[in-house]
C-alpha cells in the first residue's frame, strides 16, 4: 500500500524530531481519553493495517469476548507534545477504531461524528464551531484551595494562575490550536480560553487535546485543573459555550441574512436550525450535560441556561445570538449555553448538529425572542407557568427524555450512546444521592446492582461494567428504557443453568 503525502510526512518528521514513541490517542463513550504508545518502526504497518488493543478494558466498548480492535492513526492529526523532552520526542496522533473484519467501530466517537457531518454534507452543508471551555485552577487534588480570588477579566497580579493560563496558551499554539482570547472567568481562579473556530471534527480533536494540555502544564506546576461542571457549590460553574454556523461549498456562511425582517440578520435557515436545537435539547442533554454534577450547575439564577429559550441580550436563554458584529457574515453565529467541559465533544457536536439538521429538514418554526431579563431568577415552576419549558433538572430525568427520543433513535451509531441509558438502570438511588457517573465508571467492577430472574424468582448481583457490556453487546434490539428495563427483569440467574431467559430470546 503506497503512503499518502501525509503519512509520508509523518514518517520523515519523525527521523529528523528524534521521535522514539508515537501516541496514539482516542477515547471512551464519556469523552475519557485514551492511549497506548508506538515505536517508529510499526507505524508503517500500523497505517494500513491498524494496531491491534484489548477493547475490553475500555468503558462502553466491548465484551471480554469481543474485545479485539484495531486503531488506525489519522496522520492529519500528528504533532509532536511539546511538554515532553525534545530528546527521544514523543508524538501523537488521533485514531478511529475498527473491527478486524474492517468495519468502523461503533463505539468510536469520533465516528459518530463523522456519520453526522457526512450527513450534514450531503445536504451541502459544513459545521463551523468555536467553543468556550471553561475551567478551575486547584492548589492540588485533594482539595479546593484556589489560587486566586478574582473575578470578570480581572488583570491578577503575577502569581501562578496567570502564568499557568500563558504557559497553555504558547503550548496550544506549538500544537497548531490558535487560540482567539482568554480571560480570568467570574469564579475564583476560574479561566477560560477560546479556541478559534474550525470544522466540527477538527475542533473536537482540538477541545480533546486543548483539555489534556491545561492538565498538563497545571501539573507541571504542581497544580491541579479542574473541569468539573460545579466544583464549589458557592461558585460559579463552568460551561462550555459551543458557539456554531453552517457554511455552503462556496464558504457562504448560510445562517446570514441582513435583510431579516427581525433585526438579528438571522437567515431562515438559521431560524430552522435554533428551532431544531430548541425542541430537542431536552433529549440531547444527556449527551451536553453528562454527569449528576452537570445539573448542580443547571440550576435557577445563574448564567447556565434552564429556560428552553432564545434571545440576542437575554444570557440566560439556553441559544443566544451574538451580536458583536452584528452586520459581519463570518461572524453569524448562534450560541448553545447549556453544554459543560464534562462532556463527549464528539458527541456533543454530533446530537447538536443532528438536531439543528433536523429543525432545518422539518422546517420548524422558529418561536418568538425572549429578551425579558426578569426571567433571569425564576424557578422552574415560574417559567413552567409562563408557559416556558426548562431543561431537566436532573440526570434521571435527562436519560428518560433521551431514551424516548425519536431523534436519538435514529442517530448514527447509537449503540456509542446507549452507555449514557445504562446508567440509572444500573442504580437510581446513586444517581439521587448525587454520585458523580465519572466516579462510577472509574470503579466500575467494584460496583454492582441487584437484577432479577423472573422465571425463578431469585436475584443475583451483577457488576457495573458486566451491566454496560451486556447492553452494549445487545444494542441492536429497538432502543428504549422500557425495552431495557424488562431486559434486566428477565435476565438469568447464574444459580439455575437450565434459564433460559437469555438476553437475545427477547
Amino acid at each position: 500500500m503506497a503512503m499518502s503525502p501525509d503519512q509520508d510526512f509523518v514518517l520523515k518528521t519523525i527521523k529528523s524530531r528524534d521521535v522514539h514513541f508515537v501516541r496514539f490517542w482516542f477515547c471512551d463513550v464519556l469523552g475519557n481519553m485514551k492511549s497506548f504508545a508506538v515505536i517508529p518502526s510499526e507505524l508503517e504497518n500500523a497505517f494500513e493495517e491498524g494496531m491491534g488493543f484489548d477493547a475490553s478494558c475500555v468503558q462502553g466498548f466491548s465484551l471480554n469476548y469481543e474485545s479485539d480492535m484495531l486503531a488506525f492513526p489519522d496522520a492529519t492529526t500528528f504533532q509532536i507534545l511539546p511538554w515532553r523532552p525534545a530528546e527521544n520526542a514523543v508524538a501523537r496522533m488521533f485514531c478511529s477504531i475498527r473491527t478486524p473484519e474492517g468495519r468502523i467501530y461503533d463505539g468510536d466517537s469520533r465516528a459518530v461524528l463523522a456519520k453526522v457531518v457526512a450527513r450534514a454534507e450531503q445536504l451541502g452543508y459544513m459545521m463551523n464551531v468555536g467553543p468556550e471551555i471553561e475551567y478551575y485552577y486547584f492548589k492540588d487534588r485533594e482539595g479546593l484551595e484556589v489560587l486566586d480570588t478574582g473575578g470578570y477579566f480581572d488583570l491578577t497580579s503575577l502569581d501562578n494562575a496567570s502564568d499557568l493560563r500563558r504557559d497553555t496558551i504558547l503550548t496550544l499554539e506549538k500544537l497548531g490550536i490558535p487560540v482567539e482570547y482568554s480571560h480570568h472567568e467570574n469564579g475564583p481562579s476560574q479561566q477560560e480560553i477560546d479556541l478559534r473556530f474550525a470544522d466540527a471534527f477538527t475542533m473536537a480533536d482540538n477541545v480533546m487535546t486543548y483539555k489534556l494540555t491545561v492538565k498538563e502544564i497545571a501539573m507541571k506546576y504542581g497544580h491541579y485543573a479542574s473541569f468539573m461542571p460545579k466544583p464549589m457549590a458557592d461558585q460559579p460553574g463552568s460551561g462550555m459555550h459551543i458557539h456554531q454556523s453552517l457554511f455552503d461549498e462556496n464558504g457562504n456562511n448560510v445562517f446570514f441574512d441582513e435583510n431579516d425582517p427581525d433585526g438579528y440578520n438571522l437567515s431562515k435557515i438559521a431560524k430552522h436550525y435554533i428551532a431544531g436545537l430548541l425542541k430537542y435539547a431536552p433529549e440531547f442533554a444527556l449527551i451536553t450535560n453528562p454527569t449528576v454534577n452537570s445539573y448542580k450547575r443547571l440550576v435557577p439564577g445563574g448564567e447556565a441556561p434552564i429556560q428552553i429559550t432564545w434571545a440576542r441580550s437575554n444570557r440566560c436563554t439556553l441559544v443566544r445570538i451574538p451580536g458583536y458584529k452584528p452586520h459581519k457574515e463570518e461572524a453569524c453565529r448562534v450560541e448553545l449555553r447549556n453544554p459543560d467541559p464534562s462532556c463527549n465533544p464528539y458527541l456533543a457536536f454530533a446530537v447538536t448538529l443532528a438536531a439543528g439538521l433536523k429543525g432545518i429538514q422539518d422546517e420548524l418554526l422558529l418561536e418568538p425572542p425572549t429578551e425579558d431579563p426578569t426571567l433571569f431568577t425564576c424557578t422552574r415552576h415560574e417559567l413552567n407557568e409562563r408557559g416556558i419549558r426548562t431543561l431537566p433538572d436532573t440526570l434521571g430525568d435527562a436519560v428518560e427524555l433521551f431514551a424516548s427520543s425519536d431523534l436519538m433513535r435514529e442517530f448514527p451509531c447509537r449503540n456509542a450512546l446507549l452507555v449514557y441509558i445504562s446508567i440509572p438502570i444500573w442504580s437510581r438511588r446513586s444517581v439521587r444521592n448525587g454520585m458523580n457517573t465519572r466516579r462510577a465508571f472509574r470503579h466500575g467492577n467494584s460496583i454492582t446492582t441487584s437484577v432479577f430472574c423472573r422465571r425463578h424468582g431469585c436475584r443475583e448481583k451483577v457488576s457495573y461494567s458486566w451491566l454496560i457490556a451486556s447492553i452494549t453487546r445487545i444494542s441492536s434490539k429497538p432502543c428504549s428504557l422500557a425495552w431495557m428495563r424488562m431486559w434486566l427483569r428477565v435476565r438469568p440467574c447464574s444459580s439455575r443453568s437450565s434459564c433460559t431467559n437469555t438476553p437475545t430470546a427477547i
